[in-house]
Order: structure tokens, then C-alpha cells, then sequence
């Protein structure tokens, strides 16, 4: 490297340094320059050499990691330390005892807790699930951890690039399944967002492209809707005497996409592109009353929508969002959302949990706060179950991180707020684990309700028990919060496991019975004959009488020679050499659909049916052989965060020839003559086989599903082109 280049990276450090300290400079404390430049040093000097593979400084990423932990989430002087060293005890000749010799014992335990995380996914299903159990334990210890886990994940995010498709595909899909919802949970909605929509752009270029295009070409229209919407509001507020500023921004990209999906919609016809937000700078204790008199404002100037009136002012989300949110109908006819809150408010929305203890003197502790402090306190209650599985906590975890809310109360009036879908069964258990395993029912507003009544708003709850009551497993079906299924699993576990040791001697019998081997791969195969999930399942079943002996003599045992030639040549290293035999180093990992992969079967996935064309990898199941998925697919994500190992890349061979089913949804205008053309263009004009077409019409506008054979994506966009240009036809898409 040329020597002018190293000192522009030297200048570069000592900016990005001198960046890093402005931005600390309100949360500082005497003495925190100093050890924060000792930080520096140490970290400068022990990654002195190293690149990234960007080919940039590697000490760019720490640095830039701090800077998101001040900037974007409000962390001070021990998070920005910690952020500084977060690799060199994974990265670097130094330790952790080192750490702690130097920095005292919180820095060395979140540096512990980083270290830890880094390598959460890169392990088989239940080693992962096990280490993010270990990543959410040290955030029930300091939550730090996990704030600046987060800001490394959004750097590394935002470095994607520079990596190969596989790695950017494997990274993406990590981040949505597990850390843009934990973002989301800890109330981080700026992180939260950006993180999302980086997701979409590696893991859906295409679609990323095509939205960020229109909201790019509807910007001067939507500026100049904003500007003549606020006019009125403006003028109101004024009076008031109080600052505030009034901003208008458009949705996310990957929310904008959501609601393209859910709605079955092009982007022009949704609604609520943007949000108005309404944010006064106030003294907390006017805050409630200035909120609601400019709500006051707004449904004077534009008629709202009752239906739309959100109120976390009054009670704010479990992860401390406070907000006022209504819909109100423009002048010009459209929708529109406005967000009203004060400044404090905007910080916790933005910021999250961080930003609470800048506000912890405020006379009244704010009940946003108090919020987080119980859900902390409710995951450390579930953490603490030493039985179990950890692919069932993580499981468990992640259903209840992007939950809505419903507020109920007690006979003596106290409020409970639970996840939106939490049933009488969920609202016992919270109350106390032996209310909950005695539950056997309850008063919802005075009157009987089963354990699974759906709690409502406003509901005030008795629950009523007996000392005779016993959990059972069909209890797990009625609720929905972590803690009732890690209580009720403990509950019946001990009987559980006398029913699979029973039922385990009962098919280990049977087998020896039938002269076949009780291995793995008959227990697997016995598992999926019987429609279950795991071997556990079944020898649950059978040990609790729910299959009949008789039944397990129908199976057929697993044809030994076949499958173990099968996995041989998927996963020797010698195989993977004589598969690719044609190919370069670089690609030995990697299938070539298409080619005779020396008489080793693979399959289309049904969830997404790819074709030849389609950007795809392939996935090792355990008892289907291997299955070609679109990096697209809706289950993609989850297959690479949780099951990375038996990923493999894959693209399709140039000489691939076949005809590959395609199904394409498709709406339009009702008239004569639409099914004869549709007819024509597909089958006479591009000489494309049909496997099927049934159309379904309503007042003058009908739908439909094709379905039909194409050779390649080049094929499949030419006839959806053509079809598209048919009188008549609105919309066309391709489904799964």
C-alpha cells in the first residue's frame, strides 16, 4: 500500500476518535477521557495490523461500533469502553484477565458477554439455541451486552457489502429472525428499522430496489402533501406557547413491503405511506395534557378514524414506547397517521432502554420504565428453569419479541398488561405459578370463562382454583406468554419422561420383533410414519397409549445401503471434490442443480417452488435428502440462523433444461372473452403447457390461479410480460 494511503488512514482514525468523544461529551464524567482513550490505545495496538474484508482498518469497526453505542442508543462512558475491546479477547493475544486487570470487573464481564455471543450461530440447531440462551442470560445481568451486540450488528450490517452472497444471506437472514425483533422488544425503533430493511436489501434485492425507487419518485409530491397537511395543525399549536417540531417521513422500505403483502397490494395503493409526528418540549408533568390537547388539534382539523386512536400515553408498551397515535382523513381524501408525543417520549421510542436512565429523576419513575424492569424480571424467571430444552426456550423467547398488548386488572382493580392473544390460563399463571397450576377457570367481568378465554381490554379477571387440579399438555395449546409453557412444561415433566422411557422399551421390543435395527435412522423414519416431529413424540405417544402396537408393524425400516450412500456423497469432503470435479477450489462447496451429482437426488422445495434462474441454496434435511430453496423463500431465514451447517450453496447449471411448475395469481377487470385470450397468449402464442386456470368472479372484477410449466425465470418473465398486456388484466404475481 502506497505510504500516502496509510497516512489517510492514519488521519481517518484520529477523526473518527475525535467524532467518537464529541458525541460522548454530554454522557462523560470526570476521569472518562482518560480511560476511554486507554481503551482506544489497547485496541489500536492489539488490532494493529488486522483488515477487514472490506480491506479497510479493522479498528474502524470498533470504533464505529462506539459511535453507534453514544450516538444511536445513548450508552456512556462503560459501554463505549466496552464497545472499543469487544473483539480482542476473540481476535487478539489478550485476555480476559487482562481486561479485567485493566479495566475493573464490568468491563471484563460485558466483554465476556460479547465474546460469548460472537459465536452463537455458527453451531448445529440446539448448540445455537443454547449459546442465544446464554446471550439472552447475560442480558438479564446487564443489559448492556446485548445494546452493544446490537450496535455491532448493525455496523457489520451496514459493511455487508464486501461480503460473499452466502455470507451477506446467511448474516441477513440471522438478523432478522433473531436481532431486528430484540431491537424491537428493547424499544430500539430507529435500530430496529434500519436493520430490517437491510435484510430486505440482501435478502430480496430486487424488491428493496423497486420500493426505494417509487418512495425516491413520489418524494416532491409527498413533501408538498406534508407541507399543506400541517398548515392548520400549525397554527393551532402555536398557542400553546411551547416548542415543538412537527417532522413527516415516510414509512420504512421493509414496513412499506409488509404492507404490500398483507394487503395484496401494489405501492401505489397503500395508504399510509408516511406519518406525520408531533413532538412538544415539555416539562414532564404536562406531558399527558399536552399530548391529548394537540390530539385535540388534529380531530378538529381532519375528521379521525375511532378505530385507529392508540393510547400508550395513558399506558405505555412493555419495552417503554409512549406515544398517542391517530388516523385521520386529509382534504384531499387520504389517510393519514400522526404520531403525537413529547421529546422525552421520542428519545425512549428512538433510543430504548437506554434512554430511560437519563430520565430516572423525574419526579414521578416513569411506568415505561417500570415495564421493562418486568419483563427483565419475567425472563430472568424463565431463564432460571435449569430443565428444558434451549431450542424450546429460544422458540418460546422470540414469540413473545414482537407481541402487542393487552391490559387487564385484578379483583382489587391492579393492572396486568400481557401479550395481545394471552388467555385466562397466561393471566393465573402471572399472578402466581401454583394460582396457575391449579387454574381451573375463571371470571372474565364477573361472568364463567374456560381457560383459554381470549383476555379482552378493560377485562377484570378472577381466577378460581382447586387443590385437585393438574396441568396437563393440551394446556400448552391455551396460552401464549413464556413463563405459563416454561411453568406447565415443568409441570408434567417428570411424567413426560415415564411415558417416553415406557414408550422407548415398547418400540425398542416391537423393533427386535420385526428384525430391524434400532438406530437412528428407523427411530427418525418410524417418527415421520406417524406424522411427529421428533423421536421424543413418539415415544411419548406410544408409551401413553395414544399408537397402537399393532400400527408400528406396518412400517417399513430404511433401506441401509441407499441412504448411506446418499449422505456419504453430500457430506465426504471427498465427494464434495468429485461432485465438483469441473469447477475451481472456490466452488467446491457448492451443488450445481442440474448436473448428475453422481446419482444423488435433490427435490424442489414446495414452500417456494424454485425454477432454473431463481437465486437458490440448497438444504440438508434429515430424512428428505436435499431440498433447493429461493433465497427469498418465506422460510429461509429461520432454515440459515438456526441450521446453518447443513447449508449448502447452490446455483443452477448453465446446460439445465426441464419444465418447472409455476403458479401465478392474477386479478383483473370481468369480460367477455378473458379466459379465451388468457388461452391463447399462454398456450398458442408462447407454446407454454398449462396445468391449470380457475377463475372466480365478483362484480365485475375477477381472480384467479395458473398454473403452468416454464423453463427458466428468463422464460416465466416474457410470458408474464405478455400476459400482462392482455386487455383486462390488472395484476399479475407469481405465488408459492
Amino acid at each position: 500500500m502506497l505510504k500516502v494511503e496509510l497516512e489517510e488512514e492514519k488521519k481517518e482514525i484520529v477523526n473518527r476518535y475525535r467524532k467518537l468523544l464529541r458525541k460522548a461529551k454530554p454522557v462523560m464524567k470526570d476521569g472518562d477521557a482518560k480511560i476511554i482513550r486507554k481503551a482506544f490505545n489497547v485496541a489500536l495496538k492489539a488490532h494493529e495490523g488486522m483488515r477487514r474484508k472490506s480491506g479497510e482498518l479493522y479498528i474502524f469497526h470498533p470504533l464505529n461500533v462506539a459511535i453507534i453505542c453514544v450516538q444511536e442508543i445513548g450508552l456512556g462512558a462503560t459501554s463505549i469502553i466496552s464497545a472499543l475491546l469487544h473483539d480482542v479477547v476473540e481476535d487478539t493475544d489478550i485476555t480476559l484477565a487482562d481486561i479485567k486487570h485493566m479495566f475493573g470487573d464490568k468491563v471484563a464481564m460485558i466483554i465476556d458477554g460479547l465474546t460469548k455471543i460472537k459465536g452463537a450461530f455458527d453451531k448445529d440447531a440446539s448448540q445455537q439455541a443454547e449459546n442465544f440462551r446464554k446471550m439472552i442470560l447475560t442480558l438479564s445481568e446487564d443489559v448492556r451486552v446485548i445494546l452493544i451486540k446490537l450496535a455491532d450488528r448493525l455496523h457489520n450490517m451496514r459493511t455487508l457489502s464486501s461480503l460473499s452472497p452466502e455470507k451477506r444471506l446467511k448474516i441477513a437472514s440471522e438478523t432478522s429472525y433473531i436481532f431486528s425483533p430484540l431491537a424491537h422488544r428493547l424499544g430500539l425503533y430507529a435500530i430496529k428499522t434500519e436493520l430490517e430493511d437491510l435484510c430486505l436489501k440482501y435478502t430480496d434485492n430486487d424488491v428493496y430496489k423497486m420500493v426505494t425507487s417509487k418512495i425516491n419518485d413520489t418524494k416532491d409530491n409527498r413533501n408538498k402533501f406534508i407541507r399543506n397537511f400541517i398548515k392548520p395543525i400549525r397554527s393551532e399549536i402555536d398557542r400553546l406557547g411551547h416548542n415543538y417540531e412537527i417532522i413527516g417521513r415516510p414509512k420504512s422500505v421493509f414496513s412499506i413491503w409488509q404492507k404490500m403483502q398483507k394487503q395484496n397490494v401494489p405501492f401505489e395503493q397503500i395508504y399510509d405511506l408516511f406519518a406525520i409526528r408531533i413532538i412538544a418540549d415539555v416539562s414532564y408533568e404536562l406531558e399527558k395534557s399536552i399530548c391529548w390537547q394537540i390530539y385535540s388539534m388534529v380531530t378538529d382539523a381532519y375528521q379521525p378514524n375511532p378505530d385507529r386512536l392508540r393510547d400508550w400515553v395513558s399506558i405505555p408498551k412493555a419495552n417503554g414506547y409512549e406515544s398517542l397515535h391517530t388516523t385521520v382523513m386529509s382534504e384531499k381524501g387520504q389517510w393519514v397517521e400522526v404520531q403525537i408525543r413529547t421529546k422525552r417520549m421520542d428519545e425512549i421510542a428512538e433510543k430504548g432502554y437506554a434512554a430511560h436512565w437519563k430520565y430516572k429523576d423525574t419526579k414521578s419513575r416513569v411506568k415505561s420504565d417500570m415495564g421493562l424492569e418486568h419483563w427483565l424480571e419475567n425472563l430472568r424467571e424463565v431463564l432460571d428453569q435449569k430443565n428444558g430444552s434451549a431450542t424450546e426456550f429460544v422458540d418460546n423467547f422470540k414469540s413473545n419479541l414482537y407481541s402487542d398488548e393487552v391490559f387487564t386488572f385484578t379483583p382489587k382493580g391492579d393492572l396486568v398488561t400481557l401479550p395481545k392473544g394471552a388467555t385466562a390460563l397466561d393471566f393465573a399463571f402471572h399472578i402466581h405459578t401454583q394460582v396457575g397450576t391449579s387454574c381451573i377457570g375463571a371470571k372474565a367481568n364477573q361472568k364463567l370463562v374456560p381457560l383459554n378465554y381470549k383476555l379482552r381490554n378493560g377485562d377484570q379477571i378472577e381466577v378460581l382454583t382447586s387443590s385437585k387440579q393438574r396441568p396437563n399438555e393440551d394446556w400448552l395449546k391455551s396460552v401464549v406468554t413464556s413463563k405459563a409453557k416454561s411453568k406447565i412444561r415443568d409441570s408434567f415433566k417428570e411424567e413426560v419422561k415415564v411415558m417416553i422411557k415406557g414408550g422407548k422399551e415398547i418400540v425398542k421390543r416391537k423393533f427386535k420383533q420385526m428384525k430391524i435395527d434400532f438406530d437412528q435412522e428407523n427411530i427418525s423414519k418410524l417418527t415421520e410414519f406417524f406424522d411427529l416431529k421428533i423421536p421424543s413424540d413418539l415415544f411419548q405417544h406410544v408409551g401413553a397409549g395414544k399408537i397402537d402396537h399393532i400400527e408400528i408393524k406396518k412400517f417399513r425400516p430404511v433401506k441401509k445401503d441407499l441412504a448411506k450412500r446418499f449422505f456419504k456423497r453430500i457430506l465426504s469432503p471427498i465427494s464434495e471434490k468429485r461432485i465438483q470435479k469441473s469447477t475451481d477450489k472456490k466452488n467446491i462447496n457448492q451443488l450445481l442443480i442440474g448436473e448428475d451429482l453422481n446419482k444423488v437426488d435433490y427435490i424442489l422445495a414446495q414452500c417456494c417452488r424454485p425454477i432454473s434462474g431463481d437465486d437458490v441454496f440448497a438444504f440438508v434435511t434429515i430424512n428428505e435428502g436435499i431440498k433447493i430453496h429461493r433465497n427469498n423463500c418465506t422460510n429461509a431465514p429461520e432454515l440459515i440462523a438456526s441450521h446453518g451447517y447443513r447449508i449448502l450453496k447452490a446455483r443452477w447449471s448453465t446446460t439445465r433444461e426441464g419444465s418447472f411448475l409455476v403458479g401465478l395469481k392474477i386479478i383483473g377487470t370481468d369480460r367477455i372473452g378473458i379466459i379465451s385470450d388468457l388461452s391463447n397468449v399462454i398456450s398458442s402464442e408462447l407454446k407454454v403447457n398449462m396445468q391449470s386456470m380457475s377463475l372466480n368472479t365478483n362484480n365485475g372484477i375477477f381472480e384467479g390461479m395458473i398454473e403452468l410449466y416454464v423453463g427458466h425465470t428468463s422464460h416465466l418473465d416474457r410470458l408474464m410480460d405478455k400476459v400482462e398486456k392482455i386487455s383486462g388484466v390488472v395484476k399479475l404475481t407469481r405465488y408459492n
